[in-house]
């Protein structure tokens, strides 16, 4: 680096890098050591890493210290309990945070140049320079049955391949600091080099702890994607508060991620005691509801909790369009949920070009319709197909081939593009049904304002008690196919077809 001599400080308390056996390094030591080689990878030379080894075990302060740091880029500060009850170390976050202030800020492009390695949980970080204690930091520890357990390999490989994730996070995303700080050498000193232009920043919601994991997956591959993550400091826990930020930090926003586990979430304290979970994905409806927030919320197959509110907060996930509003609900694994993000985020970097109206009316074919089916009953559209084709109209039934994400990209293309749709009931259950409902009341959001021609349930064989019904209460637009086709059944929907036609 140009105009710093060391690339980071570890700050740690003496008493936190004792080693468990004597034949052993110290947590501190090893910790050193490993991000001094993914530093030193990620950078593509060796990483200059600074720190204090002498072994003494009093507060005395050593100026040589706080010299150095008007020469360090980054400071990273090693939380535990003994940390903030000592005058030394919280004196040396001080110490740099001032130097910082002097020597280009403290925060770079809205990164800060500090970073918090949480090896033990902590009370309170109050006694911290509030450019330390908002940021987020990197949780070094795993709880089992409440008990805090360091990310160690002699905990078992569990906690070895957390501790490398985990440090090849922090790796990245400093190495990332440091060349933007390089950047901002050479621009100051040389020139400007051109720049392409920033991507997009995304609010990856706050989650259960079940799963603060994939979130910390998805982060990292943001992040390694060249994407701004949100929210990247910590948000407050009083209610009106927490409210207020994350509806600041989702317009900066131009996609928002929700993770639902089996567990509830922290409740910030005011009168609502709704969790945050459930609160960012209100503040995000509302988002996209106002602005067209594009979102996409992950929910595995089977997730289900035994806590009755976070229960009734999956059910309405699942059956209530207004909750998953102007988002994808991906069911699949974290890999479907990473390329459906990615499908999303292509998208709003290129978007689709439009025609001009006078175009596309002279391009029109024919009129699409999709029809929505269960994969067994493809035989059993048959005649419906033939007919809507005799009357002059395209036909195109879902994919049913490939992956979960492929699929849905296409459901979600045929949504977009269709002139009118007809749900197929035959084989489908009852609960197939009300998800594609769901899935067909958000489609004013896939349509950018061109109007649906005409939307109609064909009822097929087998008989049950949920068709009956329908037919018993008269639900419009409705095709009672359940004894056999007949071309006099689909009168009311070709009207339907016709009348729009006349219009358009």
């Amino acid at each position: 680096m140009a105009h710093f001599r060391k690339d980071l400080f570890i700050s740690y308390a003496h008493i936190d890098n004792q080693p468990l056996s004597p034949a052993e390094k110290g947590w501190v030591s090893r910790f050193h050591a490993s991000l001094d080689a993914l530093l030193s990878m990620r950078l593509g030379q060796t990483a200059k890493i600074w720190r204090d080894d002498k072994l003494q075990g009093n507060d005395a302060f050593a100026n040589e210290i706080i010299d150095q740091f008007a020469h360090t880029a980054v400071l990273v500060s090693v939380l535990t309990p003994r940390y903030l009850n000592s005058e030394w170390c919280t004196r040396e976050a001080h110490e740099f945070c001032e130097r910082a202030k002097q020597n280009g800020g403290v925060v770079i492009d809205n990164k800060a140049r500090v970073f918090k390695v949480m090896k033990t949980p902590v009370d309170t970080q109050e006694v911290l320079p509030s450019a330390i204690k908002d940021v987020l930091g990197y949780e070094f520890f795993s709880l089992e049955d409440g008990t805090p357990l360091e990310l160690d390999p002699a905990y078992g490989e569990k906690f070895a391949q957390d501790y490398n994730r985990k440090i090849g996070k922090l790796a990245w995303d400093i190495s990332q600091l440091l060349k933007r700080l390089a950047i901002d050498d050479d621009v100051n000193g040389k020139h400007a080099d051109s720049h392409t232009p920033p991507k997009a920043t995304i609010y990856l919601a706050e989650c259960s702890y079940d799963r603060k994991e994939a979130r910390e997956i998805l982060e990292s591959d943001l992040r390694c994607h060249g994407y701004t993550v949100l929210p990247d400091q910590q948000l407050p826990r009083e209610e009106a508060d927490y409210i207020a930020t994350v509806e600041r930090l989702l317009a900066r926003s131009q996609l928002a991620i929700h993770l639902v586990g089996t567990g509830y979430g922290a409740v910030p304290d005011g009168p609502g005691q709704k969790s945050v979970v459930v609160l960012q994905n209100e503040l995000a409806v509302g988002k996209s509801k106002h602005s067209g927030l594009p979102r996409v919320i992950w929910l595995p197959e089977g997730t289900a909790s035994g806590q009755a509110a976070q229960q009734a907060f999956i059910e309405a996930l699942h059956q209530d369009a207004e909750v998953q509003l102007g988002a994808d609900l991906i069911t699949g694994d974290i890999e479907a949920l990473k390329a459906s993000i990615h499908i999303t985020l292509k998208k709003l970097e290129q978007p689709e070009i439009k025609l001009p109206e006078k175009l596309t009316a002279a391009a029109d074919k024919a009129k699409l319709i999709y029809l929505i089916c269960n994969e067994k009953d493809r035989k059993a559209t048959v005649p419906v197909r033939k007919y809507l084709r005799e009357q002059g109209y395209e036909v195109s039934l879902p994919a049913f081939e490939g992956d979960a994400t492929a699929v849905r990209e296409a459901h979600r293309q045929l949504m977009s593009n269709c002139d009118a749709v007809i749900l197929f009931y035959g084989t489908g259950s009852e609960a197939w049904k009300r998800t594609i409902d769901n899935e067909l009341k958000k489609m004013p959001g896939y349509r950018d304002g061109k109007p649906i021609f005409a939307n109609f349930t064909y009822l097929a064989e087998p008989k049950t008690a949920d068709k009956e019904d329908l037919i018993d209460m008269d639900e419009p637009n409705l095709i009672n196919g359940i004894d056999a086709f007949s071309t006099l059944g689909m009168d009311a929907f070709m009207r339907a077809m016709q009348a729009a036609e006349a219009k358009a």
